[in-house]
């Protein structure tokens, strides 16, 4: 099946119109479960979903190691996104920013092995960390470039001047970061700057962190072990004060015939046809659910009333707690 398909900045690599984001399926989101999670990768790639997004870090290579069981057999027909700089202490949340040539070498090197690939699609700085001169690391990535091991370079969360200095240091073919309606603070700067050095943009969690759902009535309802229960937009206090924007969700997606899901995510896709949403799931049901977005269409006077009724900053609480802000907006 052929999704539709969107560029990747000016690497010549092209990806489904949304891709699918692995890490729940290792860690963060309570209970994992590896022979649903291989089937959710089965379902999404026979669904038409080429672009499957990773991280090292993402519990401490396992989830790297679970793709790449995936992907035996059938590396010609997805791509890969992982990323590195993010150095984690197992059994702990707490986490340092390395973006040293070393560093960033040997977590490629690693991130080859457990993937057994030969090559990555996109490889992504997780975040920085401007100690390292950016000079280094970006000469370090063009030198993965040149010798094949990446094919295409991306950078998480940085601001608008780094993503213009790094690009002129080296192509940036793609920038991830949040970006939902609950979350649009992209809109600042940063994708005005995706689009003049040619970079297209992955917007993880563009449902909110499955809030914007309608799913989640209280913390106290996720799973042992699920982060949101300590991430502020989830404290008590915010998520009350949210619930007003499920509503608005659920209300609009109830007049178009869709989903809340859909609705979100079909709006994300209308800001540009070089944005690429790659809402994560462990789930079929939700793959489905998440894919029917490709099929609602908003038209102008839609749109308008949509940025209206969801304007920047209307969230309450941080987007994560200080020990998950390291690196963000660098």
């Amino acid at each position: 099946m052929q999704l539709q398909q969107r560029r990747i900045g000016d690497s010549g690599l092209s990806s489904s119109a949304l891709g699918l984001g692995c890490m729940g399926m290792s860690e963060f989101y309570g209970a994992t479960d590896e022979a649903q999670s291989l089937a959710t990768l089965e379902a999404a790639l026979a669904a038409g979903v080429t672009l499957f997004d990773t991280a090292d870090a993402y519990g401490f290579g396992h989830n790297e190691q679970l793709l790449g069981r995936f992907l035996k057999g059938r590396r010609g027909q997805a791509l890969v996104a992982t990323k590195c700089g993010l150095a984690r202490v197992a059994g702990s949340y707490a986490r340092r920013v390395d973006n040293s040539p070393a560093y960033i070498r040997q977590a490629c090197d690693a991130s080859l092995t457990r993937l057994g690939v030969e090559s990555i699609d996109l490889f992504y700085l997780h975040r920085l960390n401007l100690d390292t001169p950016l000079e280094e690391s970006m000469g370090a990535l063009a030198q993965l470039l040149q010798e094949g091991k990446i094919r295409a370079v991306g950078l998480c969360e940085v601001s608008a001047a780094t993503l213009r200095r790094a690009a002129a240091l080296c192509s940036v073919a793609a920038v991830q970061s949040e970006y939902s309606l609950w979350t649009r603070e992209p809109e600042q700067g940063v994708l005005a700057a995706c689009r003049d050095v040619g970079a297209s943009f992955f917007a993880y969690s563009p449902l909110g962190r499955g809030f914007l759902t309608g799913a989640i009535a209280d913390a106290a309802s996720l799973d042992a072990g699920d982060f949101r229960q300590f991430n502020p937009r989830f404290a008590a206090d915010n998520l009350a004060r949210n619930q007003a924007i499920v509503a608005q969700v659920r209300d609009l997606a109830r007049a178009k015939g869709c989903t809340p899901a859909q609705l979100a995510l079909a709006w994300l896709l209308a800001q540009g046809d070089d944005i690429i949403p790659i809402p994560g799931t462990k789930r079929i049901a939700y793959l489905h659910d998440n894919l029917g977005a490709l099929a609602v269409q908003l038209d102008g006077a839609e749109l308008a009333a949509m940025s209206t009724a969801f304007p920047l900053g209307m969230a309450a609480g941080a987007r994560y707690t200080d020990e998950g802000m390291k690196g963000v907006d660098a």
